[in-house]
């Protein structure tokens, strides 16, 4: 059997200096955005979102960043998923985007809220039809007995918009995460990493160095 604590990998693509990095955090976003879809990152946008219920029991899952622009961090998903509840009860919430690759990673602290019903509107429109679908389809995070039910509703929703647009369920839309700390990490031999921090300060942001 193999040994996880024997596991490891050196870090020696690249270096991350704080006279480099772009003054807002948001732009030095996507610089490496766009380095990790040039460098052909396998789902470059896939985050982990973290949030927490109104009693602090955190949760984790895998979400698709959809936009991003000086709000924050756009993503949709069903409101009353176990997430949506959660961010309903507490608004603080986490991304994090590791690309491999690039040996990279970025962590985003900040609170969410609801995107316009227009804006979400407009993205839901936007999908594959398929996915319009499965948003009336799944009760998200809710017990299902079998496969078979879900396609079976599937079925039905079908049956029920043919030929129509799909309308946008009351349940289901956008989300902004408006950051206040945005940490880029970049791997480094020997394990010392750089890692500089933004912290929100008043109308702009400090950048620190922090100890890897």
């Amino acid at each position: 059997m193999i040994s996880l604590s024997d596991i490891r990998k050196e870090y020696t693509l690249a270096g991350l200096r704080k006279k480099d990095l772009h003054p807002d955090p948001i732009e030095q976003f996507r610089q490496w955005m766009k380095s990790a879809c040039d460098a052909g990152v396998l789902e470059p946008t896939a985050m982990s979102l973290a949030t927490a219920s109104g009693k602090g029991v955190p949760s984790i899952r895998t979400v698709l960043l959809k936009g991003v622009d000086q709000r924050g961090f756009q993503f949709f998903s069903n409101y009353e998923s176990r997430k949506g509840r959660e961010m309903a009860e507490n608004r603080h919430a986490s991304l994090c985007f590791h690309w491999r690759e690039l040996e990279r990673q970025i962590c985003i602290e900040g609170e969410v809220s609801r995107v316009e019903m227009a804006e979400s509107e407009a993205y839901f429109h936007s999908r594959p039809l398929g996915s319009q679908w499965a948003a009336w389809v799944s009760k998200q995070s809710s017990i299902v007995l079998s496969r078979e039910d879900l396609e079976n509703s599937l079925e039905s929703v079908q049956r029920q918009y043919v030929d129509q647009v799909v309308p946008l369920p009351h349940y289901w839309g956008g989300y902004i995460l408006a950051p206040v700390r945005v940490e880029f990490w970049q791997g480094r031999p020997s394990r010392l990493h750089d890692r500089l921090s933004y912290s929100r300060k008043g109308g702009g942001w400090q950048i620190d160095r922090l100890c890897p």
